[in-house]
């Protein structure tokens, strides 16, 4: 298990060589939320792209330090587009993101989620519903996918529930997990930590999980799948607590969201409360 110091030192390295390299973390991704994926990850120091086609997929894996494969807004064409990547991804021994959105939502949602194990996905962001959901499809834990637990984009599980799935997932793919949540969950099979902060609010904009996707792909770039997934949660608590204090509605809540983000520091970020504890 890492020690909380050097956990600390790994964030800080990870989010200033971000902040100095700007590199790009390309996305397949819910066309609700492309605009709030983009700026979310200029704000925290990468590059966006955003792509549809099979070919302009792999391209983007060619070109770019990570990519971010999420489920939600599903076209004909991601039947080629989501796998594509993915393999291009896997072969070349780049890190890729995958937030199952939506698990359970028709046949074709499932099929592509299948298809994705034997990629092993480095990072899988997801709530507790949709963690617990891929793990039983993907036979890892427990009994067989109950897929009628994911309601739409909601969770119907505590992050708590969600435990033994993810620690599951993340030794099967050698990466790491998370699960978001009034406190995010995030275990790299060998370590569980919890992230505390955020806001309310943060579930009352659309976009704050398929966003973060995107920001974990963006420091995937510059570190392990682990440090990556703090990173991408910290940053996340620490913006939505201070959006908060500053903004009590929704849309100016975002607003100020995208802002702390862009204003959160390494030191911030490393220095934002987690607990660590063996899996």
């Amino acid at each position: 298990m890492i020690d909380s110091e050097q956990l600390k030192q790994n964030v800080v390295k990870a989010v200033e060589e971000i902040r100095a390299t700007n590199p790009m973390a390309g996305s397949i991704t819910n066309t609700v939320t492309i605009d709030f994926v983009a700026n979310a990850q200029l704000a925290v120091g990468g590059s966006a792209a955003m792509v549809y086609l099979p070919d302009e997929g792999e391209a983007l894996v060619a070109g770019g330090g990570a990519i971010y494969l999420n489920m939600g807004t599903l076209f004909p064409i991601y039947e080629q587009t989501i796998p594509r990547a993915a393999k291009a991804a896997h072969d070349a021994g780049k890190p890729w993101v995958l937030d199952p959105v939506g698990l359970g939502i028709g046949s074709l949602r499932t099929q592509l989620v299948n298809e994705l194990k034997q990629y092993k996905p480095p990072i899988v962001r997801g709530n507790a519903s949709e963690i617990i959901a891929l793990a039983g499809l993907w036979g890892l834990e427990g009994e067989a996918a109950d897929l009628s637990r994911v309601r739409g984009v909601d969770t119907t599980d505590t992050v708590d529930a969600a435990r033994d799935a993810a620690v599951a997932l993340a030794r099967y793919t050698g990466g790491a997990v998370v699960v978001s949540g009034e406190v995010d969950l995030i275990t790299d099979g060998t370590t569980v930590a919890k992230s505390h902060g955020g806001s309310p609010l943060m579930s009352k904009i659309t976009g704050c999980g398929c966003s973060q996707g995107g920001v974990l792909a963006v420091y995937a770039c510059a570190t392990d799948p682990f440090t990556a997934a703090i990173c991408g949660t910290a940053v996340y608590n620490v913006a939505g607590t201070r959006a908060a204090a500053v903004a009590d509605a929704p849309a100016s809540f975002k607003v100020a969201f995208i802002d702390e983000l862009y204003l959160a520091t390494a030191q911030d970020i490393a220095d934002n409360q987690l607990e660590l504890e063996e899996a």
